[in-house]
């Protein structure tokens, strides 16, 4: 090799490349600049113990110690992914951790929290191993066999759920794969996860790659602008309004617009609403805050949407939770703003798309709407709605003995134990949470008092993920104590990382709520004419039925055999003593665990709202129909919510001009008009 030749290449196997390239990866917003990968997860097998895991270990090795990207062994890979996406969204999807998993079984759980990742649009670069490219020796160990395609592996089922996808046969190939898996990880509008399937035999294959490759590269997350006239088209829509309001999703978090959303409402008097991941985008007491919305919202911010003529929507991808089904605005001929920086959210409900960064947008629309506020009797309205929720709240948190006297003796209720939790951590905590009945009650009770310290993932509400995503917070920020919030039924899908913390020394705070069952699926079950069946934990009885005693399952002791420390309470007083035990715990003591037993029978306060969930349309049981009559009810009440907003941005002074060349069949020109009429008080959207 020339000397030219020396300076310009360097030969390295494909994963040792890999591993060097990410560790040159860096991110800038608003010129803070941030190294991008954390490090990275992974379990090792045979098809990555010699190609990553070596690649790893040498950048260890060489750096003292010291790696830029350090390694964490996980126990599960479905978990590792939770964990990694955990540490994006806290750190606002502006670093993440990279994942590394064996051939088959090892790279097919990550596929779930792929789903995860890339439904929440959260940032996580999946790095499954595949069977070998050279077939040499096909079929190999753990090898998916497909008579009609001999270069399908089982990683092709990561092509749906990720938002890029490449397998790197040739280490020519790797190059482009990187860069194209760092384009979506650093894209706001079309993130999520990116996966690069590694064929174990070309992890090992040395290459002499240019060293530009491994120079520094420092990816700007931009800040897209709103455009003028759309701005001004939106704000001719609000000053058309009598009833205005606000939801707010994650992407008032991700764009750090709490400030200019709390501008913007102070500045005009609307009313905000949360969704699950907008949730702490106002701080709890702001004036304008009524709290959750939808399927899962207060009474107060429910009641505003009921009569909303107009719903701003700030980084909100309007799932069904948040309109409850499309029932949660009954305004006829509702119009919709929606200001997202991913297109295909921007146009939901027919509303007009804002497409932009969500601080620029609602700046740029605050200054439009200079001198615009809503009357005071809208506002008043507000006060005494959410003072009529907040009172539903005290009351919920500090049940009177009406309710506590009928409880079993060491049970609580679970708004109790969310109460108490949510009073007595610190501002700067984060809860966290994922599935079952707490997130929903999470939602519409817990008092948000700081923009990071709320974090229910809800995208895909996977049970699991609160043990993992826990650790993923506390590893992205060391001082804040994290509350993870877990039921019976979660634990036990994902105890496991509980010994990942204890091998990292990460302190998070897991209460575990023990209710013998699924609480949330069965009160959904009684809901629905289905009577609970099939979501309690208790023997197989003499009938057939799973209706004997409580199983005897010790999930305390399961947790202490892990090594987290486990406190066990049975009653409020010691609660609030397991909790300042908790906080007191040290900083490098490893987890926390709270075990408590609740009565899933009762409730937290309704939401008056509803959830679409089809009932059987026949049957023998006198539950189900009249479930089924119900239903039938709150189906009258959905929108198709497809009422245009104002297609036409206002080019000047609220007014357009429409192409004179544009008509009908017949010839007929279009009238101009500033903005679509809403319908008539009375009559149905279409």
């Amino acid at each position: 090799m020339s000397t030219e030749q020396e300076a310009t290449t360097v030969r390295l196997t494909v994963a040792q490349a890999t591993t060097r390239f990410l560790a040159a990866q860096w991110t800038e917003r608003d010129g803070v600049r941030r190294r991008f990968f954390a490090g990275v997860f992974g379990i090792f097998g045979h098809g990555n113990v010699a190609g990553l895991g070596q690649a790893l270990l040498q950048m260890e090795r060489e750096s003292g110690g010291h790696s830029p990207l350090p390694y964490v062994l996980a126990r599960n890979e479905q978990a590792m992914v939770h964990t990694s996406v955990g540490y994006a969204r806290h750190e606002d999807r502006l670093r993440s951790w990279a994942c590394t998993a064996s051939i088959g079984p090892g790279s097919t759980n990550m596929l779930t929290g792929a789903a995860l990742a890339t439904i929440n649009r959260v940032p996580v670069l999946l790095l499954p191993s595949d069977t070998f490219a050279t077939r040499v020796s096909a079929p190999v160990l753990q090898e998916l066999e497909q008579p009609y395609a001999a270069d399908v592996s089982v990683n092709d089922a990561f092509r749906p759920l990720s938002r890029f996808f490449d397998r790197v046969s040739r280490p020519e190939q790797l190059p482009a794969a990187l860069l194209g898996a760092m384009r979506v990880l650093t894209d706001p509008a079309d993130t999520g996860a990116a996966t690069i399937s590694l064929p174990q035999d070309v992890q090992a294959e040395a290459y002499d790659w240019p060293v530009e490759l491994f120079a520094p590269r420092t990816w700007h997350i931009a800040r897209p602008p709103a455009e003028a006239a759309l701005v001004a088209a939106a704000a001719d829509l609000v000053r058309g309004a009598r009833r205005p309001m606000v939801v707010a999703g994650g992407g008032v978090h991700y764009s750090g617009a709490e400030e200019a959303l709390a501008a913007f409402t102070e500045a005009t008097g609307i009313p905000v609403g949360e969704t699950q991941a907008g949730k702490g985008s106002l701080p709890h007491g702001h004036p304008r805050l009524m709290g959750a919305v939808g399927s899962t919202g207060t009474t107060a911010a429910n009641a505003l949407a009921a009569g909303a003529d107009l719903v701003i929507g700030v980084g909100t991808r309007w799932s069904d939770f948040t309109t409850a089904s499309r029932t949660a605005f009954q305004q006829p001929g509702v119009r919709f703003v929606n200001i997202n920086v991913a297109g295909p959210d921007a146009v939901k409900h027919a509303g007009l798309a804002v497409t932009a960064d969500a601080r620029e947008a609602l700046t740029a629309l605050t200054e439009a709407l200079a001198g615009h506020r809503v009357p005071d009797s809208y506002e008043q309205e507000q006060a005494a709605l959410w003072a009529a929720w907040d009172a539903e709240v005290e009351a919920a948190y500090h049940p009177d003995p009406a309710v506590t006297d009928r409880l079993a003796e060491g049970v609580l209720t679970q708004s109790t134990v969310l109460g108490r939790v949510n009073e007595l951590s610190d501002p700067r905590d984060v809860v966290l949470c994922a599935a079952g009945s707490m997130p929903g009650d999470l939602h519409k009770l817990w008092r948000v008092r700081d923009r990071k310290g709320y974090h229910v993932e809800y995208g895909y509400s996977c049970m699991g993920y609160e043990i993992p995503g826990a650790i993923g917070v506390r590893l992205a920020d060391s001082t804040r104590d994290v509350f993870a919030m877990v039921g019976d039924g979660g634990y036990l899908m994902m105890p496991t990382e509980l010994a990942t913390a204890v091998q990292e020394r990460v302190k998070i705070i897991v209460v575990l709520v023990q209710n013998n069952g699924f609480h949330s699926i069965g009160s959904l079950s009684e809901s629905l004419g289905s009577q609970r069946f099939g979501t309690q934990y208790r023997y197989r009885g003499a009938g057939g039925g799973l209706d004997g005693a409580h199983l005897p399952t010790d999930l305390a002791a399961n947790a202490r055999s892990l090594g987290a420390h486990v406190i066990e309470v049975h009653s409020e007083a010691g609660l609030e003593a397991a909790i300042a035990a908790a906080k007191a715990w040290p900083a490098d003591g490893g987890p926390v665990v709270i075990h408590v037993e609740t009565d899933p029978l009762v409730p937290a306060p309704d939401s008056a709202s509803w959830w679409d969930v089809p009932v059987s349309e026949v049957s023998t049981l006198d539950s189900t129909q009249q479930a089924h009559r119900a239903y039938v009810r709150h189906k009258e009440d959905q929108r198709t919510l497809l009422a245009p907003g104002d297609a036409t941005p206002a080019a000047d002074a609220g007014s357009h001009r429409d192409d004179p060349h544009e008509g009908d069949a017949a010839g007929n020109r279009p009238a101009a008009t500033s903005r679509p009429h809403p319908a008539p008080p009375g009559r149905s959207q279409p």
